[in-house]
């Protein structure tokens, strides 16, 4: 009597593949950067554009993290979200302006000190206005995605409104704290110092909101809350409350970006989030709605992509990002990562 074939191994390898692949776009990044050491015929413009794709990336991906884990847990489609990035550089860029004993000083520390200064009133005022926002403009909308995106769209009008009465129509310049300007010479590239320090923070952020989300309870609470919503109330966790602190932290996050921003662009305006807003949406559904881990890898294939196809061909970089998220859509029609809902 012959044996019956054993399966088992077959079935290990189907296993272990429905377990990577759902990381193989974060190969795309490193893609990306060889497909642009192959484009670009010079090694040091490659690795100037390179940083700041990374730089870029980083900043988008701080603004778009909070917009994800907001829709992905609370279902709100917030066209608001670029309120936040201006209130939050305007803030930023007002404290700095009131330290220049600490911008203006030939000290690491003493200008490391103005920037967290200058975040943290951002991330204060930005949080406050996002509970104002989510209590007064986003609660009595809640389900119904037409009318969020009417009433978030009149709230991002008025908010820059009232940036035009409170800081003036005119655009605000800027420097950047004195050991922060420059750039450094790197195998013959020159990288400007505050790409690397974006880069840096990006990434402690990036790992700090994954320790979050994997490691604590209001993390935990707050990936069952996206998975299943209706689940997590039955265990008695009042996720109504979770809504509206995420909702704040979200805010927050996007006044961070906004600093950082202003602090790239070295010039604030009441449009800047606005003008921003497209590249966060962009990331925001080639991630997969709700994805943490998404929008970091959509952030950093539109910063690397945008750089690159500014330099090669400048006529083509406004579109390029259109094209990527039409590509990655029509690979993964939910986005690279999307988080399952429970049925």
């Amino acid at each position: 009597m012959t044996a019956a074939p054993d399966h088992t191994p077959t079935m290990e390898r189907l296993t272990l593949a429905q377990q990577i692949e759902p990381w193989i776009p974060a190969l795309l990044v490193p893609a990306l950067i060889v497909l642009g050491f192959i484009a670009i015929p010079a090694q040091s413009s490659w690795l100037t554009l390179t940083v700041s794709g990374l730089a870029m990336g980083m900043m988008i991906f701080i603004m778009a993290s909070g917009l994800t884990v907001v829709f992905g847990l609370m279902d709100v489609i917030n066209f608001g979200h670029g309120a936040f990035v201006s209130v939050g550089a305007f803030v930023g860029v007002t404290v700095l302006l009131l330290l220049p004993q600490l911008t203006g000083a030939p000290s690491l520390l003493a200008n490391l000190l103005a920037l967290v200064l200058a975040i943290a009133g951002a991330v204060v005022a930005t949080a406050l206005m996002g509970w104002g926002f989510e209590r007064v403009i986003v609660m009595p909308v809640y389900g119904a995605h037409l009318k969020q995106i009417l009433v978030t769209m009149g709230g991002l009008i008025i908010a820059e409104q009232l940036i035009l009465v409170i800081w003036g129509p005119d655009e605000i310049f800027l420097t950047r704290p004195e050991t922060l300007k420059g750039a450094v010479t790197f195998m013959g590239a020159a990288i400007e110092k505050y790409r690397l320090v974006a880069v840096a923070f990006g990434l402690v952020l990036f790992a700090a909101m994954i320790w979050v989300l994997r490691s604590t309870r209001i993390g935990l609470i707050v990936r069952a809350g996206v998975e299943n919503g209706e689940m997590v109330e039955a265990l008695g966790y009042r996720l109504r409350v979770v809504f509206v602190l995420v909702f704040v932290a979200g805010s927050a996050l996007a006044g961070l970006g906004g600093v950082m921003w202003a602090l790239y662009q070295e010039v604030v305006t009441a449009h800047m989030g606005q003008e921003i807003l497209i590249l966060v949406f962009i990331v925001v559904i080639i991630g997969g709605l709700g994805s943490v881990e998404g929008c970091f890898i959509g952030a950093l294939l539109v910063g690397l992509l945008q750089n690159y196809v500014a330099f090669l061909e400048p006529k083509l970089a406004l579109v390029s990002n259109i094209g990527l998220m039409m590509i990655i859509l029509l690979w993964r029609p939910q986005g690279m990562m999307p988080v399952v809902k429970a049925k």
